[in-house]
């Protein structure tokens, strides 16, 4: 069992900029494609965004160009690097880990991100 432990969230301004990180319990890190979704209120949860083991990064065309997913795969970690940050980003973002070879998945417990206008 993959543990992963969500922090960074808070409460921002619009056009403010904010880190997440997740941090990951497998000694496999480095073999895991990464992902961030989030969840808004009312709505279902959406994907923001993943980096594969070979840090190829894909985006949700609502994120492209202010949020950056990066990892450390030293640190077991991997981060969502958010920019120009709209009231529409508010929501709870998990972190995702996914297996290539089986599509085996965990999930974080969440972290809150709140942008007010």
């Amino acid at each position: 069992q993959v543990q992963l432990v969500e922090s960074g969230g808070g409460l921002m301004q619009s056009g403010g900029s904010l880190r997440l990180s997740c941090v990951s319990s497998s000694s496999s890190f480095s073999g895991f494609q990464m992902g961030w979704y989030r969840r808004a209120p009312g709505q279902a949860r959406t994907l923001v965004g993943y980096i594969t083991s070979y840090s190829v990064t894909t985006y949700a065309d609502s994120v492209k160009g202010r949020f950056t997913i990066s990892k450390d795969d030293a640190k077991k970690s991997v981060y969502l690097h958010m920019n120009s940050l709209e009231p529409e980003d508010t929501a709870v973002y998990y972190c995702n880990a996914v297996w290539p070879f089986d599509g085996r998945e965990y999930w974080g417990q969440g972290t809150q991100v709140t942008v007010s206008s």
